[in-house]
């Protein structure tokens, strides 16, 4: 939260500097009158300007390399997360006692292919992936594709913190 103010004050610092920045030439540009100001004040108001775009510049950066961070953390959770979830699909292949034939077509069911994307990739025929289907759904003790998953995911869920 103070973190989130302090980004806020540092926004409202570099609006009223370019805001400064931008009356000051709006001003010459256009010859509009206005009544001078002393020009140690001026002086003043300019550099405490510069200095507001400096310091957005610097936050700027530290945010940038914070997200950086965090995105490099998240993309090696979910680096350990897939290796996990395939650790979890050994174990159970394992488990369950499959044939390395019958391995191949549980992973292409678990991804989502159908019978007849799985049949190509194998270069096998239709039939041969429905029988291998349904020797992995009896060893593993389930009717069919989405319970098959469901064990899978159920069983991620009971590990997440």
């Amino acid at each position: 939260m103070k973190g989130r103010i302090f980004l806020a004050l540092v926004l409202c610092i570099q609006a009223l500097c370019a805001g400064f920045f931008v009356a000051d030439i709006t001003v010459s540009v256009f010859g509009i009158e206005v009544t001078p100001l002393d020009w140690a004040l001026v002086e003043l108001i300019e550099i405490g300007a510069a200095l507001g775009l400096v310091l957005g510049l610097v936050v700027g950066w530290i945010a940038i390399r914070q997200a950086r961070a965090r995105t490099r953390a998240a993309e090696d959770a979910l680096r350990l997360a897939s290796g996990a979830f395939m650790e979890v699909l050994e174990e159970r292949f394992a488990e369950w006692a499959l044939t390395p034939a019958e391995r191949d077509v549980a992973l292409f069911a678990i991804k989502g292919l159908s019978t007849q994307e799985i049949a190509t990739l194998r270069n096998a025929s239709e039939g041969t992936v429905k029988a291998q289907t349904a020797a992995i759904y009896r060893k593993a003790g389930v009717s069919g594709r989405p319970q098959l998953l469901s064990l899978f995911i159920d069983e991620l869920m009971e590990v997440a913190p």
